[in-house]
This record gives C-alpha cells, sequence and structure tokens, in this order.
C-alpha cells in the first residue's frame, strides 16, 4: 500500500476546511436481505482511510480508501471484506455508486476534481475524467439516474453529469445551480447526492447550511426542503419518501420523511450505534443501512489504526 504522503499540497489547502465539516456520501440502495447480518462491524483490512460506500450485487459493498483511492469490496451478510481495486498513485475515494445493469462502479475523486469509472468484474479503469481544476474543487459524490452520473462539487454552485448511452460513459458536462442550494457559505457546501426513482429530481445536502435541498437536473434550479436541519449532513440516502442523512461529527444518521411533493420533510427517527466515529456515508441494505467510520475525530488525514464498515438497523 502507498503511503499516504503522496497527497498532493494543493489537496491539503481546501482538506483542512473538511475537519469541521466531513465529506460526501453515496445513496445507492442494495438488494433486500432479511437474515441478521454476521457482524455489525466490518473491518476494512489495511485501509489507510475510508470515507465513500455503496451496495452492489445481493450482500456486495465496495468501500474506498479515501487518500489512496483504492477499493475495497465485501460481503455485508459474512461480514468480510478484501482489497479488491489497488488504485493509481494520485487518486482518492469519496462517494460511490454501483449501477445494476452495466456493473460499473462510479466514483468521487475529492481534492484531484476528477471522477473515475471502475469494471467490477476486472477492477480495470473503465474511464477518467478531470472535472474541475483541483485548487477549486472537491468532487464529492455521486447518483445514479438513468441519464448518466450526477457528481457534486463541494467548493462550488454546480454539478456534473457522466452520460450513459448504451453502457459506455459519455464526456462530461457541468450544469451551474440557482437558488438556496448554489450558496456557498463554508468549506464544504454541496455534498451527499441522490435521485427520485424516476430521475425528475435530485436531493442534495449541503453541509455548510445543515440543509436538504432539490434540484432540477434540467435547469439547476434549487428549493429548500422545509423543516429539515441536519447539522454536519455529510451522504444521504433516498428510497421513496423516506431519507436517511449521515451527520459525521456528532455521529448520528437521521431518518426523515418526505412530503409527496419533497417539498417538507420531518426527522422520525435518529440513528445511533456505539461503533459509530465520524460515519460519512451510507448504503441501503434490506433492513439495515451500511455506513463507513472516517474518522476525522483523530485529525485530517486522519491517523486511526483501522477503518470499518458499521452495520446498523434502518
Amino acid at each position: 500500500m502507498r503511503p499516504t504522503h503522496v497527497v498532493r499540497a494543493s489537496w491539503l489547502r481546501l482538506a483542512m476546511a473538511m475537519a469541521v465539516a466531513g465529506l460526501a456520501g453515496l445513496v445507492v440502495a442494495g438488494t433486500p436481505a432479511s437474515a441478521k447480518p454476521a457482524s455489525d462491524v466490518i473491518v476494512l483490512p489495511g485501509a489507510s482511510s475510508a470515507e465513500g460506500i455503496t451496495t452492489g450485487r445481493g450482500s456486495t459493498f465496495y468501500a474506498g480508501d479515501l487518500f489512496l483511492g483504492d477499493i475495497f469490496r465485501g460481503n455485508l451478510q459474512s461480514g468480510t471484506a478484501e482489497l479488491f481495486i489497488d488504485a493509481p498513485d494520485g487518486r482518492m475515494a469519496l462517494g460511490m455508486s454501483f449501477d445494476e445493469e452495466t456493473g460499473l462502479l462510479f466514483v468521487a475523486g475529492g481534492f484531484t476534481g476528477q471522477a473515475y469509472v471502475y469494471d467490477t468484474v476486472t477492477g480495470a479503469t473503465v474511464a477518467s475524467y478531470q472535472l474541475g481544476d483541483p485548487s477549486t474543487t472537491i468532487v464529492n459524490d455521486v447518483t445514479l439516474t438513468e441519464e448518466g452520473a450526477w457528481f457534486t462539487n463541494s467548493a462550488s454552485s454546480v454539478l456534473y453529469l457522466v452520460p450513459m448511452t448504451g453502457g459506455i460513459p459519455g464526456a462530461a458536462s457541468s450544469l451551474a445551480l440557482s437558488g438556496p442550494a448554489a450558496v456557498i457559505s463554508g468549506g464544504i457546501n454541496l455534498n451527499g447526492i441522490a435521485a427520485t426513482a424516476d430521475g425528475a429530481t435530485l436531493v442534495v445536502a449541503h453541509s455548510a447550511n445543515a440543509a436538504l435541498y432539490t434540484v432540477n437536473p434540467d435547469t439547476g434550479a434549487s428549493t429548500l426542503i422545509e423543516g429539515v436541519s441536519v447539522p454536519n449532513v455529510d451522504g444521504i440516502v433516498l428510497q421513496g419518501r423516506r431519507l436517511w442523512a449521515v451527520q459525521n461529527f456528532i455521529n448520528q444518521i437521521s431518518a426523515v420523511r418526505l412530503s409527496s411533493d419533497l417539498s417538507s420533510g420531518l426527522v422520525e427517527k435518529v440513528i445511533k450505534s456505539s461503533h459509530f466515529q465520524t460515519p460519512t456515508t451510507a448504503a441501503l441494505h434490506g433492513a439495515n443501512l451500511a455506513a463507513v467510520n472516517a474518522k476525522f475525530d483523530t485529525g485530517f488525514p486522519p491517523t486511526a489504526d483501522e477503518y470499518e464498515v458499521v452495520i446498523v438497523r434502518r
């Protein structure tokens, strides 16, 4: 494994802001499973850091090494994980999303300003993108629609789209946001992202504003989801009218019921675990949520001896 000193200085200048606000999340629903997992905690063996997670087929999950960009593959039912992709030097891994139809894994590249697409059969890089200038871009999270993969930028009021045609990623484009989600008010702004089942509406988490917004993917217009305050919000998970917001530094996940038009919401439940240590992102798997401990409370870059996935009931 590569040492963390390979992280570029430009990333570290931006990284200091994240000690307050955290990073992105992932929001892909997994295959339902009713059996109790073998363990509530799954260690990512050899990881030097962690941040993103998504579920794949069956009980498979993928999680990333934040600063090395490596991808781990594991099984939520058996409670095991192993290194799957040893990423090239200079990559990072934040939010990620798995496409069931193509078997492709889309990964946000953080302070590199990049995004990556991996083949989950071979582990090969299918495509890579330079979405923005590394000195002013934090590509933080990603969600999938029929149109393609949408990525957030935590340092600017813009989303990026990598379109998919016939299962092949195309040239990336950007979408400027307007309205309240476009406000840049802290070190980490736009963070987690999710999409409705029909792809007609995107939902974004704004860390600095402790808020959730809807975004029109055609125009970039945004609207506040009223009645929901989510301090330290990071990654989000959306299923129908239920939303789960990971709140990193306060070690909890808020379960939110949204109105039918997504204009408002109500926090119905707060999920906590003694195993949480600044969780950043989560993925849905049946009756459970699998959340990644980033351990930013140990520093940035973090200095923990190991990193893990924590399974909780949703």
